[in-house]
C-alpha cells in the first residue's frame, strides 16, 4: 500500500533549475511584488496582444525561466460580495493540470500573498495538490512513485522560514486528504470493510494514533444492534463483513479540548430492500465518505501532533446488502440507547449504523474534559438539493448552539476554503420521529426519499438525538453534551470524480491551526 503524497520542495529561487517550470497564480500580473519582478515582462508582453489574459490559463515562453516555461492562471476578481478564497485553489488546480499537459514533471507553484486574503499561499497548494492526487487502485498498479504524475511539486515563498512552514503544512493537510480520498474513493471490493481496517492500521502503525478494530459479530448484536441490522445480509459473505474502527489520540499536555467523531462508512449502499433502482445505485462507494473524513482527520493529527487535544473516533464501516438475509422496513430495532426504532425505509442506513456508536460516544463524553460530539455522513440527497453540490452542512443541538460551534466551524472553514452552511434542528424535525404508534418510541424514517422530504436534512439529525439518548443532554439537563450532525452529501465531492476530502480541512483549521491561520 503506498500512502505517501506527492513530494513538496520549498523554494526562493524563481530560476532554480530543480523545476523546469512555473505555474504562477494571482489575480492579475500588475499586482505581482517586487520579488516576482522578472514575471511581470512577459506577461505585459502577452496582454498586449491577448486582452483574455485573465480568462483562461496560458502558456508562455520565457527563456531563463526553469524549462523556459510559464504557465498563468489567473484568480479573477477576488473582491465582489461573492467571492472567496476558493479562487486561488480552484486557479492553482485549473493551472497544474495545464501544466501537465505541456510535460512539467517538477513544475513550481508560485503564489504570491494577497493582502486580503492571508492563507492564499496554501490554499492555492492544496487546490494544486487536488489536481495531482492518483487514485489508490492506479499508485497500487504502478511499480515506481517516477510514474506519478509530477516527480516533484515546488512552493515558492520569499523566507526560508514561511517556506518551511508551507511545506509542512500542505504535507500535513494533504496526508489528511490523501487518506480520505483513498478510504471514500476506492471501490466497493478495495474499500470493504475489512480491507478499510487494514488500510487504516497500516497508515497509522508507528504514530500516536490508537487503532482498535472490533468485528465480532456477537460485539455488534450486543452492543451496536442498529448497525448488526444493517451488517446482517453483508455478514454472510467473509470479504463484506462489516467493522467497527475505532481510533484515538492523545496530545500532549493537559487536555482543555476533547473532540468525539463517528463517521459513516457504507461501502456499498444498494438501498438494502428499499433497492435504489432506476440507475440511482452507480456511485454508492462513496457512501463510506463520513467515516473516510474520520481516517482523514486523524492522519492529520498524527502529522502535527496537536498539544492539550484528546480525539476519539469510530468508523462505521458496513455494507448496506440486499438479500435473503437483509434488514426490512416495518421491522422494530432496540437501540444501544434503549429506544425502540420502527424501520421506516432501509436506504436510511446511515443513520442506523452510526446511532449507536453516537450513544456510545455519549456515554464516555461524561468523563471527558470538555467534549463536543459529531457524526459526519455522506447522508442525505436533500443537502444536495438544499445547498447546492459545494458545501457541508452543519446543525448544533441546543448546547453545541449556544457554544457557537457551527459558526466557528464555518468561519474556520472560510479561511481555506472548505466551506459551509449552517442549518438548524427545529421542533419539527424531532416531531417526525416521534412513534406513529403504541409498538415504536421512533420511527427511523418515512418511506420517501430525503429529496422529497421537507426538511430532509435535518430530521435526520434530530433521529440521531432521539435514538442515542442525546435528547436526555440538552439545554435543559444537568449534563448538556455538544452534538454537531455533519452532512458532506454534496462537499464530498463529484461522481464520476475525485473526493474532496471535506471537512477535514476546516476541521483541521478549527480545532488544530485556529492560532497560526
Amino acid at each position: 500500500m503506498c500512502t505517501s503524497i506527492q513530494p513538496l520542495e520549498w523554494t526562493a529561487d524563481l530560476k532554480n533549475q530543480n523545476f523546469d517550470g512555473i505555474v504562477l497564480v494571482t489575480q492579475s500580473h500588475d499586482t505581482l511584488p517586487s520579488e516576482l519582478e522578472c514575471l511581470k515582462a512577459p506577461l505585459q508582453d502577452y496582454s498586449s496582444v491577448d486582452s483574455g489574459l485573465g480568462e483562461e490559463v496560458v502558456v508562455l515562453k520565457v527563456p531563463g525561466l526553469p524549462g523556459n516555461r510559464l504557465v498563468f492562471a489567473s484568480t479573477g476578481p477576488v473582491n465582489r460580495d461573492y467571492d472567496d478564497v476558493r479562487r486561488f485553489s480552484d486557479a492553482a488546480l485549473n493551472g497544474v493540470k495545464r501544466a501537465l499537459k505541456t510535460g512539467m514533471l517538477r513544475p513550481l507553484l508560485v503564489c504570491p500573498p494577497h493582502r486580503n486574503y492571508k492563507n492564499s499561499t496554501i490554499v492555492a497548494a492544496l487546490g494544486a495538490l487536488q489536481a495531482l492526487y492518483m487514485p489508490l487502485e492506479v499508485r497500487e498498479a504502478k511499480v515506481k512513485p517516477s510514474e506519478y504524475k509530477v516527480c516533484v511539486l515546488g512552493l515558492w515563498a520569499p523566507e526560508e522560514a514561511e517556506g518551511r512552514r508551507l511545506v509542512e503544512l500542505a504535507d500535513a493537510l494533504e496526508s489528511g486528504r490523501l487518506a480520505c480520498r483513498d478510504i471514500g474513493g476506492s471501490d466497493p471490493e478495495r474499500m470493504a470493510a475489512p480491507r478499510v481496517a487494514k488500510y487504516v492500521q497500516e497508515l497509522f502503525r508507528d504514530s500516536p494514533v490508537q487503532v482498535e478494530v472490533v468485528s465480532d459479530l456477537a460485539v455488534f448484536e450486543r452492543e451496536y444492534p442498529c448497525l448488526a441490522a444493517v451488517n446482517r445480509c453483508a455478514n454472510c459473505v467473509p470479504r463484506h463483513q462489516g467493522r467497527v474502527i475505532k481510533l484515538q489520540y492523545c496530545g500532549a499536555g493537559p487536555i482543555t479540548k476533547t473532540l468525539m467523531l463517528v463517521g459513516k462508512g457504507i461501502t456499498y449502499d444498494t438501498g438494502g430492500a428499499d433497492i435504489k433502482a432506476g440507475g440511482v445505485m452507480a456511485g454508492m462507494h462513496r457512501d463510506k465518505c463520513g467515516a473516510a473524513a474520520v481516517a482523514g482527520f486523524f492522519q492529520i493529527l498524527a502529522k502535527l501532533r496537536p498539544e492539550n487535544l484528546k480525539v476519539i473516533g469510530s468508523m462505521a464501516m458496513v455494507r448496506n446488502s440486499v438479500g435473503a438475509e437483509c434488514y426490512v422496513a416495518d421491522e422494530l430495532v432496540v437501540s444501544r440507547a434503549g429506544r425502540r426504532v420502527r424501520v421506516g425505509n432501509t436506504d436510511a442506513e446511515g443513520r442506523m449504523v452510526m446511532v449507536d456508536l453516537l450513544c456510545e460516544m455519549k456515554e464516555k463524553a461524561i468523563q471527558e474534559t470538555a467534549p463536543q460530539l459529531f457524526t459526519i455522513a455522506t447522508l442525505t440527497g436533500h443537502a444536495i438539493r438544499a445547498m447546492g453540490p459545494n458545501y457541508s452542512i452543519i446543525m448544533d443541538n441546543g448546547p453545541a448552539h449556544r457554544n457557537n460551534n457551527a459558526a466557528q466551524l464555518q468561519k474556520a472553514g472560510d479561511v481555506l476554503g472548505d466551506v459551509f452552511e449552517v442549518s438548524m434542528i427545529r421542533r419539527e424535525d424531532y416531531e417526525f420521529h416521534k412513534g406513529k404508534s403504541e409498538y415504536e418510541d421512533i420511527l427511523q424514517s418515512n418511506n420517501l426519499p430525503s429529496s422529497a422530504t421537507p426538511r430532509g436534512h435535518q430530521t435526520p439529525a434530530a433521529f440521531l438525538i432521539m435514538a442515542s439518548g442525546l435528547d436526555k443532554h440538552g439545554v435543559d439537563s444537568d449534563r448538556p453534551l455538544p452534538y454537531s450532525h455533519v452532512d458532506i452529501a454534496g462537499s464530498s465531492g463529484p461522481y464520476p470524480g475525485v473526493p474532496t476530502g471535506a471537512p477535514v480541512i476546516a476541521m483541521a483549521a478549527n480545532y488544530i491551526l485556529s492560532d497560526s491561520l
